[in-house]
């Protein structure tokens, strides 16, 4: 059972929490390592937070017998056992749902309305795909070679045992891209980020508690110069989320073991509003979609195309709901953003708003450290007159920056959307839905949003989630978020007659007979 967590203060006193040592011994005890500790150390106050023992290639290897021993067990069991499960979890997490809350908000930084839509991902998630599986991977019958003497069917055989490598910006909801990979009756070797290991090792102990076989999902923390290499060459199927030039890499070493991947990887996605989109309306949506979880979102808006009539009107109504967002550390649903999650992001955020600055761009609003609140926090930013060939304009910040451009019609708006190597996710604004869907259809994105930033497509689990271009490969969520982690398989029997000339016919005679019952079985639109 989960240690529970000690009663938190909230408002200023917030920066001050600690965790709870035994939760932290609990939950760190079930990671396959066996070197040197390293601490992790809270974005808010800076102080550490943690000490986790760091995995090795021996250690990878390991986790990965182990899982394969667990596997072979756990595939055998009917598809339904597996999914009740997951049932049983969701009902979990949302009953505990400040446990993981508190843990969010610790390793990442973020606000706790984030982190609460964290929460909502990873439940409607894990819903969806238990709901589905023992569709989705039942037995199929398809179409044989000849009408009623031959029988094929297709089954969903599972990869074995799928690498999942997750970053620190949703370690929750994005380590729960296990679930899918478990229900398909594989096994998960699962490396989170290192910064965030106890929100990815939480949900594993509540399914632990619940009856997941102990050895099915291994959890290894390291950095991926030590245990990156030996996780792909162990691996039956990896799914990652991360950047894109880790992703080519990643591809790069599947291709050469001939195995699967799938890749979501970088976006700098783009708003496009419209000359009658309703201002209100999209201003707020676009706050959230922009600053969500300070920037650091893969479908997070970095780009606003706004029409010339009315980018006026918008520019100055967005820098003053802007102006007005609050910034802190608490632990409470009262705060607007949180900080950034490593010095890292801090360094690149900053370098981007400085360089686009000293190259002419004009800062509407925000464009600075926040020191006074925190190590890691930086003013929501919104920047006009963005130079050509700046980062901040053509590369990925992964920060509150937002960069807003004038655009005089619905073609100019669509050319400059797909005017970048990326293909995430997009958003149009316009109160004219078919005009929206027009100019939508035509945006080279993987998930395009009408009147939302990104939680109308995201938050669809019925429907793909994924990129074009150098966004990724492959999809999460839908029916083909649950196969993808599959091997499909086609098992044929004929009966009666065969492919061989029967009753001593000719092959030329077999050859007149078959030409005949094609034409016949188009006629009859059997076939």
């Amino acid at each position: 059972m989960i240690p529970p967590l000690r009663p938190q203060p909230t408002g200023p006193a917030a920066s001050k929490v600690r965790l709870d040592p035994a939760l932290v011994q609990h939950l760190t005890g079930g990671i396959a390592a066996t070197g040197s500790p390293i601490a992790t150390h809270a974005p808010f106050t800076g102080e550490p937070l943690a000490h986790l023992s760091q995995s090795t290639a021996v250690d990878v290897e390991r986790a990965f017998t182990a899982a394969r021993r667990a596997q072979q067990e756990w595939a055998a069991l009917h598809v339904r056992r597996r999914a009740q499960l997951f049932l049983r979890f969701h009902d979990v997490v949302l009953s505990r749902q400040h446990e993981i809350l508190d843990l969010l908000q610790w390793e990442t930084g973020k606000a706790r309305h984030d982190a609460f839509d964290e929460v909502l991902e990873a439940v409607t998630a894990a819903l969806y795909a238990a709901r589905q599986a023992p569709s989705a991977l039942r037995t199929r019958r398809r179409q044989g070679a000849f009408p009623g003497l031959t029988r094929a069917l297709e089954d969903f055989q599972p990869k074995g045992v799928v690498a999942v490598i997750t970053p620190w910006n949703y370690p929750l909801a994005l380590g729960l891209d296990a679930i899918p990979a478990l229900l398909a009756g594989n096994a998960v070797v699962h490396k989170p980020d290192t910064q965030t290991a106890l929100s990815a090792l939480w949900p594993r102990a509540v399914l632990e508690e619940l009856g997941l076989p102990k050895d099915l999902w291994q959890i290894v923390i390291g950095e991926p110069s030590v245990i990156g290499t030996p996780l792909i060459e162990h691996a039956d199927f990896i799914s990652f989320t991360g950047s894109t030039q880790t992703g080519r890499n990643i591809a790069e070493q599947a291709g050469r073991r001939l195995i699967g991947c799938s890749l979501e990887l970088g976006g700098k996605n783009p708003m496009l509003v419209l000359d009658d989109a309703d201002l209100d309306a999209t201003i707020e949506s676009a706050v959230r979609a922009c600053f969500g979880n300070a920037g650091q979102m893969c479908v997070g808006i970095e780009r606003i195309y706004v029409h010339t009539r009315v980018y006026d009107a918008f520019l100055t109504r967005f820098t003053q709901r802007v102006q007005r967002m609050r910034l802190g550390s608490d632990f409470d649903f009262e705060t607007d953003m949180g900080s950034l999650t490593t010095a890292q992001q801090l360094k690149r955020v900053t370098e981007h708003v400085e360089v686009a600055r000293a190259a002419g761009a004009r800062v509407a609003v925000g464009g600075k450290a926040r020191p006074d609140l925190g190590p890691l926090f930086y003013e929501p930013t919104v920047l006009t007159d963005v130079p050509a060939g700046t980062p901040v304009r053509q590369e990925e910040t992964f920060g509150p920056v937002v960069s807003v451009y004038r655009i005089t019609s619905d073609e100019a708006a669509i050319r400059a959307a797909n005017d970048s190597p990326y293909g995430l996710n997009a958003a149009v604004y316009s109160r004219n839905i078919r005009r929206a869907r027009r100019v939508a259809g035509r945006i080279a994105a993987g998930t395009v949003n009408i009147n939302e930033g990104y939680a109308a497509a995201y938050a669809s689990q019925g429907a793909p989630m994924g990129g074009m271009k150098a966004s990724g490969l492959g999809r999460r969520h839908g029916v083909g978020g649950l196969l993808k982690y599959t091997e499909p398989q086609t098992v044929a029997s004929q009966r009666l007659l065969g492919f061989d000339p029967a009753f001593g016919m000719s092959r030329a005679r077999q050859a007149g007979l078959f030409t005949s019952s094609l034409r016949a079985l188009k006629a009859l639109r059997i076939r």
